[in-house]
């Protein structure tokens, strides 16, 4: 599986015209600009506050925020009482004025979300999958998943007579979808997308998927660890600090946001979480090794032991909490989301008796925001963190 191979299954897509200007966004101040438009909603934002924020002169901030009202991804949104002076235009962004498509590939399982330029899911769609069926497979999955689901958005586009009536030519791909982020258990090697020996599925070892991808779907594809993309997002959401995402459904494995960014390592390996041995001569784990974080706690849950399972992903949490010295442990997953309390409470302890032992006050555990889609809404923001200057590809 070391070659794309089957590229017959649809040729490349060009973009096509119009839509989003990706030139204009390459600018570092216009990034700058897009983020706060974003932060600040609908109410918006006036030229002077962004450029107080910014630190750009207010004609460097009047000529970008012109060139973005051309390209369709500003627009007035009405005005504002000033303190002295002329009442003060306010600008908000223009959500509809781009897409990105997450895909969350599991082991079983592939679910895409159409996001605008908010990260609001304005559509998705899921269906079943066998990762080990062969690249081929998958792809085709993959594509008409993809598919599905910026169809469905050019018919609700088509509803509110957004862009010409058609948010996204769905045979096409078209012009405003920015790009599609794909998100799937590691190992993987970032900033090529190319796959390792994904833990369970050792065929995928050296497959370039984001070269496969980008030609099938003829739009910028961006591949990275689930759990990366899940804590991309989540920081993209509020999530502050420094915290640890840990994600147990068909696997296990963590993101690790270190003071408000996204840490991926040297090698952009690290979070390879549930991979660390806590018990020699453990039982055997699909990576090769024993007694792993994984093994152990994926063996509690199939016997139906959710308090050991706890148990032991708060073992694994408490070792990165001593490596890491995190503010927050969030928690995730499908396993994670069919019994809540007791994750929190049983992760929650192990916790609380480290801190006793160390001295330090606990760190807090909480179910991360986003449910079941985190995973996909965090791919999605893969593509969209950095149009708005946050987290590079």
């Amino acid at each position: 599986m070391r070659g794309a191979g089957g590229a017959g299954t649809a040729g490349p897509v060009g973009p096509g015209g119009g839509g989003v200007n990706l030139l204009a966004l390459r600018s570092h101040n216009a990034a700058l600009v897009l983020d706060l438009l974003r932060t600040a909603g609908d109410e918006g934002i006036s030229r002077l506050e962004l450029a107080e924020s910014t630190g750009l002169t207010p004609q460097a901030v009047s000529k970008i925020t012109a060139r973005l009202r051309e390209d369709g991804l500003a627009a007035e949104a009405g005005r504002r009482a000033s303190t002295g002076g002329k009442p003060r235009t306010v600008l908000r962004l223009v959500p509809e004025a781009g897409h990105a498509v997450g895909v969350h590939l599991d082991r079983d399982e592939v679910r895409a979300v159409l996001v605008d330029l908010r990260g609001t899911v304005v559509g998705e769609r899921r269906a079943a999958l066998d990762l080990g069926a062969g690249a081929e497979a998958v792809l085709k999955a993959v594509r008409e998943t993809v598919t599905g689901v910026t169809a469905a958005g050019a018919e609700r586009g088509s509803r509110r007579g957004v862009a010409g009536g058609s948010l996204l030519d769905p045979a096409r791909l078209g012009p405003a979808l920015l790009g599609v982020g794909v998100a799937l258990p590691g190992p993987l090697d970032h900033a090529r997308g190319v796959l390792h020996r994904v833990t369970g599925f050792p065929e995928w070892d050296g497959f370039p998927l984001r070269e496969a991808l980008a030609e099938r779907l003829g739009v910028p594809v961006v591949v990275d660890k689930d759990t990366n993309a899940a804590a991309q997002g989540l920081a993209a959401g509020g999530e502050g600090g420094s915290f640890a995402y840990l994600h147990l459904g068909t696997g296990l494995g963590a993101g690790l946001v270190i003071g408000g960014s996204l840490h991926r390592g040297a090698r952009t390996g690290a979070g390879e979480f549930g991979h660390q041995v806590i018990q020699l001569d453990g039982p055997p784990c699909t990576c090769g090794n024993r007694g792993c974080v994984e093994a152990l706690c994926l063996g509690a849950v199939a016997r139906g032991d959710l308090r050991e399972a706890a148990r032991v992903l708060g073992a694994g949490a408490a070792n990165l909490v001593g490596l890491l010295d995190i503010d927050v442990v969030l928690l995730g997953g499908r396993t994670v989301a069919a019994a809540p309390e007791a994750f929190t409470d049983g992760v929650g302890a192990v916790l609380e008796a480290w801190a006793r032992r160390t001295g330090q006050d606990a760190v807090p555990v909480r179910v991360a925001a986003g449910g079941g889609g985190a995973v996909a809404v965090g791919a999605a923001e893969l593509v969209l963190g950095p149009v708005f200057g946050r987290g590079g590809v």
